[in-house]
């Protein structure tokens, strides 16, 4: 046999099976014949395999005139540019690279962006903790009250100075006001920085024991003054020195930050650097907050109320009456569905995504409301508006509201901003 016929015998059985096996991509032309009407795009020959060599694309015919070619779809309006390809799965956004970019892009600085990755951590650590609680025997009351007077539960105390370790060791906070300190706590100078952060490390702490949803709140703002004392102080500070502290008590409209942490079904960090608001979900198979809602926004009404009405009785008149409307069928034939998860990151976190109203009212029983202004209503308001929803205690809008203490309590009204307007005009 010739050096010119083996190849023929080799590899005309391969290039049957190729023609088969993609008929509507692949045609047969026999010595140089048109087996289509259809124009080509050129031809698409292959190379037999030498010895120990490699496959090539270049033009070699393989027998007397027989080649593989590629022809044109069918349409000359498929021709057209392609759309851009999306993104790949694979390609993914964690919250550390949208820190870097908000900081290269001046959104933020470097101190801020630290302050967030060190919340973001500590985040994390609670999360752990959250889901091993009942193994590792972290459930029920600590055996101490906090300043407000609430039983304090093993894990508050410990996701309180899970937080206060992890600003500290940035060395970019100046004060951190927390539901779990009597007072505000400045960080000692040589570690101190510029940035004021309050937090609350678990709300909805009594939905511990019951593996229900908890979560983390907390806000950043610039200082009012330079304030710094030894955090390992353990002296009463001096009137002078409160007063200094004390003025860290801003009102939201200052914040430069705010967000929370959602410890349910997913663990999801939800932000807001005043450019909209954004949700990070905690990936378990690496360990990393990856980006999953972009631009969240409210939407402007929605059909879910969550109210305490338990304690309907000690509620106002006029709220009792807008209760009772929204229990009554609407123009669909339905009333609202109320909703009371009893953590104020969980009710956010729904609303944000399906819209509704969430009011933590004032009472017979609590004249000024349950919820912390500073560290859980303010942060919490910053991120509705932000998403394009209201906040208002009633009255006036929750932002504007200036601290006179670090725990000063204030009723609540939040959500939709139709569902929120809807409720003002009972009120009035």
């Amino acid at each position: 046999m010739d050096d010119i016929s083996r190849p023929q015998f080799t590899h005309r059985h391969t290039l049957r099976k190729m023609a088969e096996a993609v008929p509507r991509l692949l045609t047969w032309n026999r010595l140089g014949s048109a087996s289509s009407s259809i124009s080509r795009l050129g031809s698409l020959h292959l190379r037999p395999l030498s010895h120990g060599g490699k496959q090539s694309l270049s033009t070699v015919n393989f027998s007397r005139g027989v080649t593989c070619k590629a022809i044109e779809l069918e349409s000359a309006a498929f021709a057209t540019p392609a759309a851009p390809m999306r993104n790949s799965r694979y390609e993914i956004e964690n919250l550390t690279t949208w820190l870097l970019k908000q900081e290269q892009a001046g959104h933020i600085d470097t101190e801020l962006a630290i302050v967030l990755s060190s919340i973001s951590l500590a985040c994390k650590k609670i999360a752990s903790l959250l889901q091993r609680s009942n193994i590792i025997n972290l459930t029920g009351a600590q055996g101490t009250m906090n300043i407000q007077g609430e039983n304090q539960k093993k894990l508050d105390v410990i996701a309180n100075e899970l937080f206060c370790s992890s600003l500290r060791s940035t060395g970019r906070t100046g004060v951190i006001a927390s539901e779990e300190e009597d007072a505000p706590v400045a960080v000692e100078e040589t570690y101190s920085g510029n940035y004021i952060v309050v937090f609350d490390p678990i709300d909805g702490s009594a939905n511990i024991d019951t593996s229900l949803t908890t979560g983390s709140i907390f806000g950043i703002y610039a200082p009012d003054k330079q304030c710094l004392f030894d955090i390992d102080d353990d002296s009463t500070l001096a009137q002078e020195q409160e007063k200094c502290v004390v003025s860290v008590c801003q009102p939201g409209s200052n914040l430069l930050a705010a967000g929370y942490c959602l410890y349910s079904s997913s663990v999801v960090f939800t932000l807001s650097i005043g450019r909209g608001v954004l949700a990070f979900t905690l990936d378990p198979a690496y360990g990393e907050f990856v980006l999953t809602h972009e631009n969240i926004r409210i939407p402007n009404s929605g059909k879910i109320y969550s109210f305490n009405e338990g304690n309907y009785d000690m509620f106002d008149e006029k709220l009792q009456k807008y209760l009772d409307d929204l229990r009554k069928p609407g123009s669909n034939g339905r009333p609202y569905s109320g909703r009371y998860i009893g953590c104020l990151v969980g009710e956010i976190h729904r609303m944000l995504l399906v819209g509704g109203i969430y009011g933590n009212p004032k009472n017979k029983k609590s004249k000024t409301g349950n919820l912390r202004l500073l560290y859980e209503c303010a942060p919490m308001s910053y991120l509705v508006e932000q998403a394009g929803g209201k906040a208002t205690d009633g009255y006036q809008r929750i932002l504007d509201i200036r601290p006179d203490q670090v725990h000063q309590r204030t009723p609540i009204f939040i959500g939709s901003p139709d569902e929120v307007e809807k409720l003002e005009k009972y009120l009035q």
